[in-house]
């Protein structure tokens, strides 16, 4: 829904006042004109946000649910654009607030208008219109193109999330009449995807059979930025020691254990006196740096020479690969090799780490309140992890 950021700002004057007059004299607006805006909010939302009673207009639970989330939305353009111009909150609009979070994210104009499906020049002048507001550049022009200011990366970061709070509106109003609207989108690291998700999606979807669910893969650090700007709701997988950044928490589920593994062939199974010496001397498959189970890895060498032979990646079918067709030592999480460990393909080494254990949970942003179905599908995650097999 492409939500007119002019009426809820009105909507909220309407619910704070339970007036269409003072919320016209508060907006600068007729009182028809008030009106019409929330006629119009109503009918595009499909229910009444009001009961329109003699003492004034007093908000549904749509109402009030929404004036919730709308508030969370405003509040945060609010804060962002205060620096920049104290007019800015008022006049600027979700097109050009878009326009100016593509053009953040791409740092060129054409780019920009391509994934915003518009003409450049219409880009363009949205972007104008903010920083006529502004009286100043939000982007440095130069011969590699446009770098944005502090204070356009700001407002483009709390424009997004607004964005996020009013689409999960979208979601509990849908939910207050027994719908199913909106999209959950989960930033998945690999041992979630592997056993816990699956089934927590197919619980969830025996009563939300048409909410739509993303899973968003890939590095956590890039998985994290999109936690941040809205992108993602939360994060699924390996928490991290101490926790990345302030403006994000973490809720702990479980402890998995990370452990050496070989594939069955590998001669160093049948020693029984295996020492770390041994296995500096084969080659590796690691995770990625900056990882859990890359800090497992480098704690367990630490102080003595590490192996010189290591193959670094973020893909599990390539180190089992690795491990079942060569010599090579693999460091992974139980889990995620618990069926290959039963099935005979890979094999659990007679040495493992001292302290092989990672945290496994959920990372959200500081402040952020589910909605429903998103409080539904965390509750399976968590029915998930209680029901899993070690």
């Amino acid at each position: 829904m492409k939500w007119n950021l002019r009426h809820l700002r009105v909507f909220l004057a309407v619910t704070r006042h339970s007036s269409v007059s003072r919320a016209a004299a508060e907006c600068n607006l007729s009182q028809p004109a008030v009106t019409q805006a929330m006629a119009k909010l109503e009918r595009e939302l499909g229910q009444p946000l009001f009961h329109h009673q003699a003492q004034g207009l007093f908000a549904t639970p749509a109402g009030k649910l929404l004036a919730l989330r709308v508030k969370r939305a405003l509040e945060r353009i609010d804060e962002a654009a205060a620096p920049i111009s104290p007019r800015l909150s008022q006049t600027a609009t979700r097109a050009q607030l878009e326009a100016l979070i593509a053009l953040r994210e791409r740092e060129n104009f054409t780019l920009a208008a391509r994934h915003l499906g518009l003409a450049q020049p219409t880009v363009h002048r949205a972007v104008a219109a903010l920083e006529s507001e502004a009286r100043r550049p939000l982007f440095e022009r130069s011969a590699m193109g446009l770098r944005s200011s502090r204070a356009a990366r700001a407002l483009a970061d709390a424009a997004r999330l607004a964005f996020a709070e009013l689409d999960q509106a979208v979601m509990e109003l849908a939910e207050l009449e027994g719908r199913e609207a909106g999209e959950i989108v989960i930033g998945a690291l690999p041992l979630s995807r592997s056993s816990i998700l699956a089934r927590a999606i197919i619980a969830f979807r025996r009563d939300r059979p048409r909410i739509a669910i993303r899973i968003a893969e890939g590095r956590y650090d890039d998985l994290l930025t999109g936690l941040r700007r809205g992108d993602i709701d939360f994060l699924l997988g390996a928490l991290r020691d101490p926790v990345p950044i302030g403006d994000v928490v973490q809720e702990a589920l479980f402890e998995d254990d990370v452990i050496l593994v070989a594939g069955p062939q590998n001669p160093i199974l049948s020693r029984a006196d295996l020492t770390l010496d041994d296995l500096a001397a084969l080659p590796w498959v690691v995770a990625r740096r900056a990882t859990p189970t890359r800090q497992i890895f480098d704690q367990l060498f630490a102080g003595r020479a590490a192996p010189d032979s290591v193959v670094e990646t973020g893909s599990l079918v390539l180190m089992r690969q690795l491990l079942r067709e060569s010599d090579h030592i693999g460091i992974v999480s139980g889990l995620q090799v618990a069926s290959e460990i039963d099935l005979g393909l890979l094999c659990a080494l007679p040495l493992q780490p001292k302290d092989g254990r990672r945290m496994i949970g959920l990372t959200s942003r500081s402040g952020w309140i589910p909605a429903g179905a998103q409080r539904a599908l965390i509750s399976e995650i968590s029915r998930a992890v209680r029901q899993r097999s070690y």
